[in-house]
């Protein structure tokens, strides 16, 4: 169904684009099946191409990445809530020890996710007190700080997310290990 929207989104690009561009007359029955139907649909990315200084015959292919973009993400979170229910039934299979261990592997794995989050938002222009952001920044300066101090900056880089993300890893296979 994605890859169809997609396909069906990249045909309709295509078409578009030598719409506006003039490479199809204007005034054919197939330039004015677009301005008429597709165009409107094309409206709300058009403005929003516009506002970011770039051109209206752009629009198209913005809203082809959009779709690509939507339909990736949408996977990739039908995949982790998949894997999430996996997860659940063999650690509720597993009786209490079980559940501990997913646990640990939750926690582990929230953490890791709190620093791969911080490290993404220090390069966009995102504030670190932003509710989206402010939880990965609550949940990875405990483990950062103390790195802080003992691992200095390289050329004006951090290194401390880089090295505690690995310190995780470590830590939980020894935890895994010991709940075996």
């Amino acid at each position: 169904m994605l890859l169809s929207a997609a396909l069906a989104m990249a045909v309709i690009a295509v078409i578009d684009w030598m719409v506006r561009t003039r490479r199809i007359g204007p005034f054919s029955p197939v330039a004015r099946f677009f301005r008429q139907r597709i165009d409107p649909l094309l409206e709300p990315v058009e403005r929003r191409v516009i506002r970011a200084g770039g051109l209206p015959a752009n629009a198209p292919w913005w809203a082809l990445a959009g779709i690509a973009i939507i339909g990736i993400v949408l996977l990739a979170l039908l995949d982790f809530v998949a894997g999430l229910i996996a997860d659940v039934m063999v650690g509720v299979s597993g009786g209490p020890g079980g559940v501990l261990r997913l646990l640990v592997y939750w926690t582990f794995t929230v953490l890791r996710i709190a620093i791969l989050v911080r490290v993404i938002a220090s390069w966009l222009p995102i504030s670190p007190y932003s509710r989206w952001i402010r939880w990965s920044f609550t949940l990875s300066e405990p483990l950062l700080r103390p790195l802080r101090r003992v691992i200095p900056p390289f050329r004006s880089i951090d290194l401390t997310p880089i090295i505690a993300f690995f310190a995780l890893g470590i830590l939980e296979a020894f935890v895994r290990e010991w709940l075996r």
